[in-house]
């Protein structure tokens, strides 16, 4: 029987799908009543893909921070930027900008907030009486090296201030923008004064474009650890994070790079969903592969006691069970197949006072 209309005319149209974006979706902000800014001002503007990506001035009262999780790894970071434009969607700092008025999802890495005013918070931090000289961690939440960084330079400053005072800092990235600032961080290196962490999730360019699309090539991350090492500045490569499922099969074939290239040590962890990140990361999923979604979730779950968040320490960057096991096992390895088990680096403390207080060597 010959059809009457077309019945193509009442099907919904597939969902757009966001490229050169992470999250597809913007999760409610549980903070709805806190409202940062309705309708923040564009400041800065070269982005000519289908969302737009606004950078917003804020003035913080201070720039250092003091981490009080024992199994982060540092104690204290700084961060130029709120927000990151590099769109990891497995990013845990997405569920931070709920705190300002915004969602963890697209709102994440299209509204940056930015503190113009970090160098000058920061010298006047390391001139306090009250500071005594410990490893500060740029990028402990979001990247100092995102995109908007080539035309602000506020980490350059940054790394200027830690020179003008010989104050340790560590770096971590996955954009190889650090290279910019060979000069200081040549400077800092000689004093043992700076130890830098590139963070690699995939040597996959195809995945890469998906999982975190507007960061660093990683032949360019690559060149990047060949390039610093080679200038003696200490690497470390985090393969963070590692999903089961998704990207654990390339851990050996990321070590031999990186260890080829000069790095001196190697870290993982394996993923976490915790907050809106769950629900981000299962659309993400669902919408770049919906064959194996449910089979990645699950093997996720598994690492984390059957759930996709997970809070405990000790056991939540590791994970726990026999998929954890298995990727803790190839790390292992891996260390020791390509000599990757170098002791954790400790700057030096000693050359602070001295130019905290610049009079002093006048005596």
């Amino acid at each position: 029987m010959e059809e009457l209309f077309d019945t193509q005319q009442f099907q919904e149209p597939a969902p757009r799908y966001l490229k050169g974006r992470g999250a597809q979706i913007n999760t409610p902000n549980r903070f709805e009543n806190q409202i940062y800014d309705k309708n923040p001002t564009v400041t800065w503007e070269d982005d000519q893909t289908q969302i737009k990506t606004q950078y917003i001035d804020v003035h913080a009262k201070s720039i250092v921070n003091k981490v009080e999780s024992s199994d982060v790894g540092m104690e204290y970071s700084l961060n130029p930027y709120q927000g990151c434009e590099h769109g990891c969607v497995y990013c845990y700092a997405r569920n931070t900008h709920a705190y300002w008025g915004y969602s963890a999802g697209l709102d994440f890495e299209q509204k940056i907030l930015v503190k113009k005013d970090a160098p000058a918070l920061l010298a006047k931090k390391l001139r306090s009486k009250n500071w005594t000289a410990a490893p500060i961690v740029m990028s402990g939440n979001t990247d100092c090296y995102q995109p908007i960084e080539r035309k602000l330079e506020i980490t350059r400053k940054l790394l200027e201030v830690f020179w003008q005072f010989r104050h340790p800092v560590g770096l971590i990235t996955k954009n190889n923008l650090i290279l910019r600032d060979m000069d200081i961080l040549t400077k800092l290196a000689a004093h043992n004064l700076v130890h830098a962490s590139i963070s690699l999730t995939t040597l996959d360019m195809e995945l890469q474009n998906k999982l975190e699309p507007r960061t660093a090539h990683p032949l360019n991350r690559l060149k990047a650890i060949e390039k610093l090492a080679a200038n003696g500045i200490p690497v470390n490569v985090m393969l963070a994070p590692i999903i089961p499922g998704l990207n654990e099969h390339e851990i050996l074939k990321m070590a031999e790079a990186v260890a080829e290239r000069g790095a001196t040590s190697i870290t993982h962890i394996v993923v976490r969903l915790n907050g809106d990140i769950g629900e981000i990361f299962t659309d993400w999923l669902e919408k770049n592969f919906p064959d194996r979604a449910q089979k990645i979730l699950n093997k996720i779950k598994e690492t984390h006691g059957g759930q996709l968040n997970d809070s405990r320490v000790g056991t939540r960057m590791s994970g726990e069970g026999k998929i954890a096991k298995i990727i803790a096992d190839q790390v292992k390895l891996a260390r020791k197949k390509y000599g990757l088990n170098k002791k954790k680096i400790s700057l030096n403390l000693d050359m602070y006072e001295q130019f905290k207080y610049p009079q002093l060597k006048l005596f």
